[in-house]
Order: C-alpha cells, then structure tokens, then sequence
C-alpha cells in the first residue's frame, strides 16, 4: 500500500491530546484449518472494515472448495487479502506467529475463522484502543448465534485451582465465594465501558504490533487451546495489560472446524497440563499439580468415551433398516446426534 493511500484520523491520548494514526492500520490475521463456508464470511467481513490495512489468512489446511473461493476473493483484492498455504498444520499459535510476521500494520487484530465481524467493529475497538497506551491486547464482546455472552468472552485467571473448581464442580457449594469463584465470567452482568480484564479469547484480540513483539508472540508449543490465556498471562507478567471491551458484539459460531473432535480434546489436554506446569511450579506443590494433571486427563477420556458412543450410535442410526420404526429410531438418534 502506498503512503498515498493512507488517510490520517484523529485518536486521543488519555491525556486528552489528539494523536493522527493511519486510518487503515490494522492487519486482521486469521488461522484456518478445514473451517469450511464460514472462512469466507469470516474474511469479507474482515475485508469490509474501513481501518483494515489487510487480511492475512494463514491456510494451515483447507477444502479445495473454499480455498478456490478465498483464492477469488483475493484476485479482486490483491491489495488486502494474502494467503499464506503450503506450511501444513503447524498449530493455531505458530499460524498467528506466521501471519504477525508477513503483517505490515500497525495493529495486529488475531481473529477466529469462525467469527464475524459486525461493520464498523474495528472502528469501535479502536476508538476504545485510543484511551490507551504502553503495552495492551483488548477483546470484543463473543456472541453466540443467539445473541448471549460466549463463554470464554471474559475470564478469571486460570489458575490449577480454578481449573479444580471447574471440573469437581465445588463452585455449587458456595457460588459467591472469592475461592470458588469460576473462570468464565460470561453470567456475570457485562460491563458498559472497557475494562481490564485478567484473561480475553483468542477468537478476538486486538493490539499494537509491539505489544505482540514484546513477549514473542504466541507460544508455538500450545498446538490448540490456551495458548490466549497463556498469551494474556505473560503480558501482565511483562507489565502488559488486558482489556475487555464491550462496544461491539462479535457472532462466533465456535467448533466449524472439522478437525477430528477426538484429537482437538487431546490437543485441549495437552495445552493445560503444559500451562499449569510451565507457570505454577513454584507457588502449588507438585502433589496437586499432579493431581489436577490427572483430572485433565480422566476428564478428556470420558469426552472421548462419549464422542465414540455418538458415532457408534449415528452409525447404528444411519445403517438401521428394518421397517419404519427402525427407520424413525434411525432418524432420531442421527438429529440427536447432530445437535450435540
């Protein structure tokens, strides 16, 4: 992009100075592995923001169908959208690392192949983004398709702790306890103004490309899943902080990749047993880092246990054939399959 091409708008300081930055200035990267139809949704909303410098997709592997129709997409805009392929599957945090260094913009803004953007939602996170400085990283506010908060939009620290609360579910005893207090704060009533949060999700952060440079990005040993909080919690180590901004609702349709479900929960585990053990050495006693290691582990072997129970009986449903009763049994069992 020429010089010529960039108009400057006027942000202001928390001193109250105005301070011209790049109207388009932001570099939407987005990390895709077999997404399917939404990838596209996904990068024409992207492409429709005005501040957007570039949309850079980071292909870790996709259907040939939608790649030819991200392909067509970026022959009418060669000066914003880049595709990166050929790499394979490298992991969600070395595809956002990949996309960072082939950026040019002055933001970085990671964005979920899954999500769409609302119009003028990055002009609405920038406007937030102008009573800040020194280090940061900011989220939207995740929606669900139907309109409610997404778990995982707000957090608490993740914590071996928290992550023990979570999954014996003591949290029930007393729900308003500081102790058991739960790492997703999507119930919690939404703030009207932005404000610092402990942790955001990956499927929207926003930030200065020196904010990304000054931890070293993402942490490529995450493969899938915490890597953002990991992300979040090394910045507030390295006297970052982290924002959450509610100015703009982000639909996020969440699990549209068809990787394998079985795989994505081992990835899952793996993730947060490295988390607890890389961060929490010191301050919890390896006895019950032990523990909450194995019930990560008995936790992910009753999903797998429950989604190999789903195909067996979507098979079952699907091959049944013995009159119209094993036909209506078929067809139930296939619809209850396919809501989970």
């Amino acid at each position: 992009m020429s010089a010529a091409s960039v108009q400057p708008v006027e942000m202001t300081s928390p001193e109250g100075a105005s301070q011209p930055r790049p109207r388009q200035c932001v570099s939407v990267i987005i990390v895709s592995y077999w997404t399917g139809p939404l990838l596209v949704r996904s990068v024409l909303s992207a492409l429709r923001q005005a501040e957007v410098a570039e949309v850079i997709v980071v292909d870790n592997g996709n259907w040939v169908d939608e790649m030819t129709r991200l392909e067509a997409i970026a022959g009418d805009n060669s000066h914003k959208l880049q595709i990166i392929s050929g790499h394979g599957n490298v992991g969600y945090a070395a595809g956002c690392n990949i996309g960072a260094k082939a950026a040019t913009g002055q933001f970085l803004f990671l964005l979920n192949p899954d999500a769409i953007l609302p119009d003028n939602a990055v002009a609405e996170l920038l406007a937030d983004a102008g009573k800040l400085d020194g280090k940061w990283v900011m989220g939207g506010k995740l929606i669900n398709p139907d309109g409610t908060e997404q778990a995982g939009s707000r957090r608490s620290p993740l914590t071996p702790w928290t992550a023990f609360v979570e999954m014996t579910r003591i949290y029930k005893l007393a729900p308003q306890h500081p102790y058991f207090r739960r790492f997703n704060m999507h119930q919690d009533p939404c703030p009207e103004e932005m404000i610092p949060i402990p942790v955001i999700s990956g499927a929207c952060m926003l930030m200065p490309r020196e904010t990304f440079s000054a931890i070293d990005g993402m942490d490529e040993e995450y493969f899938l899943h915490v890597e953002d909080v990991d992300f979040c919690l090394r910045l507030r180590d390295a006297g970052g902080e982290v924002y959450f901004s509610p100015s703009t609702s982000i639909p996020h349709f969440k699990s549209s990749s068809r990787a394998s479900k079985l795989r994505v929960e081992m990835r899952k585990a793996q993730s947060l047993v490295r988390y607890f053990w890389t961060h929490f050495r010191k301050p919890y006693p390896a006895v019950f880092l032990a523990l909450v290691s194995a019930l990560v582990w008995a936790a992910t072997g009753v999903k797998a246990l429950n989604i190999l129970i789903r195909r067996g009986l979507r098979l079952v449903g699907l091959r049944k054939k013995t009159g119209k009763e094993g036909v209506r049994k078929a067809r139930s069992i296939t619809s209850q399959s396919s809501s989970r």
